[in-house]
């Protein structure tokens, strides 16, 4: 029949058998390891009864659920014709019961899950769940004391978990528990503790603003980099909450911590240790990453292949200890290829193209990469969202100074205000500018825009750093008007410069461009929302954000003073904003315009119980309609 009946697939969990014409009957696993599992059962009971077993959403599920599905079309034809009427009342029937069966669907536990994650991220056609094993498969029904004995039962940390991979890709399909993964305190930890770390290296190139100097903040960001982006990947892929996970988190902050004190003079006499702590700390999660493909054989050749990306690089590494400066940058940035680029390559080796041969292709897709980890895109947004919250906020921190005297508006207080307003600015167009309306996260758009979108968010937040490091220099420097250095606490006056380094404004200039073109390629990774009439189309307001970013770039050759440089810089950035917010807007549509609203109606809404709907009000002034997809 081609109306199936809706309410006793959404009633219980997913159809999990159905019989074919030819009377055979098909059993539908949620997973490779219930097919297993499922298939003993079938062996010790129904030893002499043919069956089908597919996994979920696989290919054969698919042409048998359609090879099905056209044998009872063709038998609805056939009564159609014979029994016209009763056909047609049958079938109207069958369309209210499905639609009070998706009302249902949609507030039940498993779909607000799972609609709060399209809705939020996009919809993907490829996502499953994984049901837990203790889950009733046939009764959805809530029982209160049930829960309330569960609740009452406390839990204990063990000492070592056998890791489990919490999401992962096999044939095409992503498979993922149903529970969202939140954000452990000990992540914020250490993104507290990294950003710190990423301030100090930023300050000490604003202090010697010099290509030299610039050539080593990237080089030392990079590797800082990768301490947080290992502990990322490895806490978002493999779930193992226990003490060994937190004593292998406090193993690598230990080694970030030993990097970060040989940082100001690893290019004279701390480059050795410097980089023993960056291999003590890679190592350590190569030797994690052969330890998960001894455990979880599913995933053991994307394990070994992660191991092999980070020794290869080591070896670079240590080779750069032992020769002279030339030569060591000839080592070096073939380390910082494969320590950034390294797990995009193992990625598209494990999804391999046409042009890598049908042999190759067959061993990856059948064998070596059949099942592949993924990242949560819940706790990689969040996760990367709280990083980047702090980041901005370090900012801040560097805008902080004290002054000497009872009135202290002046130059200085000026800069710090418009430091904070270019702050302030860029927190407002990544969260609320990018990251809004969106119909399609980057991450779950495709390979390449996730690729991307996690990638250039190394030199957005390395750029940032280097301009907001600069910025806490521009502030305090006395070469304008109305900047005396006398009206600065005495720990300041120090640390006030008379004359700005030449260096200083390209810094500055340099990091909050390249950090602004970095935000408008992180916009183009995502699919957002299309709003009827708008003003500016995206690429339009995109174009503008770029043009301002090189503007802003060049702006030393203007030759400028502090106030005049830091001033400029944030009216260009509050002009992207601007573009931003107003070109979002509706033609036609009134800025100011309000919903006439009566008390009168809103006290009678209060009395009958009718909520006022803001979206029906707006169309009833005839404005402010809602923008689609």
């Amino acid at each position: 029949m081609p109306h199936l009946h809706g309410h006793h697939h959404h009633s219980g969990k997913r159809l999990r058998q159905f019989l074919r014409p030819n009377g055979t009957k098909v059993h539908i696993a949620s997973s490779p390891e219930d097919a297993d599992h499922i298939r003993k059962g079938l062996a010790d009971g129904e030893k002499d009864v043919d069956y089908d077993l597919f996994i979920h959403g696989s290919p054969e599920h698919i042409d048998a659920l359609r090879h099905t599905h056209a044998h009872h079309e063709d038998m609805h034809r056939q009564l159609k014709e014979k029994h016209g009427d009763i056909v047609d009342e049958f079938e109207r029937v069958l369309r209210e019961m499905d639609a009070l069966s998706n009302e249902l669907h949609m507030i039940s536990e498993h779909a607000v899950q799972l609609d709060a994650n399209f809705s939020k991220y996009g919809y993907s056609a490829h996502l499953r769940t994984k049901d837990d094993a203790s889950d009733d498969s046939s009764s959805g029904s809530f029982d209160k004391n049930q829960w309330e004995a569960e609740r009452k039962q406390g839990g204990t940390m063990r000492f070592y978990q056998r890791p489990i991979v919490r999401q992962y890709f096999h044939k095409g399909l992503l498979w993922r528990a149903r529970e969202a993964q939140e954000v452990g305190s000990y992540e914020l930890f250490v993104d507290l503790f990294y950003v710190g770390i990423i301030a100090i290296t930023g300050d000490h190139a604003a202090e010697h603003p010099t290509g030299k100097s610039l050539l080593h903040f990237v080089i030392i960001f990079i590797m800082s980099w990768k301490f947080w982006s290992d502990l990322a990947t490895i806490i978002g892929w493999i779930d193992a909450d226990d003490l060994i996970r937190r004593l292998s988190v406090l193993f690598i902050l230990t080694c970030l911590l030993g990097f970060t004190t040989n940082i100001n003079d690893a290019w004279e006499h701390t480059y050795t240790p410097l980089v023993a702590f960056y291999l003590a700390s890679r190592l350590f999660v190569a030797a994690s990453y052969t330890w998960f493909a001894w455990k979880i054989p599913m995933v053991r050749a994307t394990m070994i292949g992660n191991a092999i990306m980070i020794i290869i690089p080591c070896a670079f590494w240590v080779a750069s200890i032992h020769v002279e400066e030339g030569t060591k940058q000839g080592l070096i940035w073939p380390a910082i290829f494969f320590d950034l680029f390294g797990a995009t390559i193992l990625l598209h080796l494990s999804r391999p193209a046409s042009w890598m041969g049908q042999t190759y292709i067959r061993w990856a897709k059948e064998k070596a990469f059949e099942f592949t980890p993924a990242a949560n895109i819940e706790h990689r947004i969040e996760r990367t969202a709280a990083f980047v919250t702090l980041v901005f906020g370090s900012c801040v921190l560097g805008l902080l100074y004290q002054s000497s005297v009872g009135f202290g508006i002046n130059a200085f207080f000026g800069k710090a205000v418009l430091g904070l307003i270019l702050a302030f600015t860029f927190n407002w167009i990544y969260f609320e500018i990018d990251a809004w309306n969106l119909h399609t996260h980057a991450i779950r758009r495709s390979v390449w825009s996730a690729s991307i979108w996690i990638t250039i968010h190394a030199p957005f937040i390395m750029s940032f750093v280097l301009g907001a490091s600069s910025l806490g220099v521009l502030v305090r420097a006395h070469d304008t008007h109305d900047a005396d250095v006398d009206t600065l606490y005495e720990t300041f006056v120090a640390r006030s410069e008379g004359h700005l380094p030449s260096g200083l404004p390209w810094f500055f200039c340099g990091g909050v461009g390249v950090a602004l073109a970095c935000m408008g390629v992180i916009a183009m990774t995502h699919i957002h929302k299309v709003i009827p009439n708008q003003r500016l189309g995206k690429r339009v307001r995109l174009v503008f954000r770029f043009v301002v970013a090189a503007v802003i770039i060049v702006l030393p050759t203007a030759h400028m003073d502090s106030l005049d440089l830091v001033g400029t810089t944030a009216g260009l950035v509050v002009a992207v904003l601007v573009v931003d917010v107003l070109g979002s807007t509706c033609q036609g549509e009134n800025l100011l315009a309000r919903c006439n609203v009566t008390r009168g109606e809103l006290e009678e809404s209060v009395k009958t119980g009718e909520v006022l709907r803001v979206e029906e009000l707006a169309k009833r002034d005839g404005k402010g309609e809602v923008g689609a997809v």
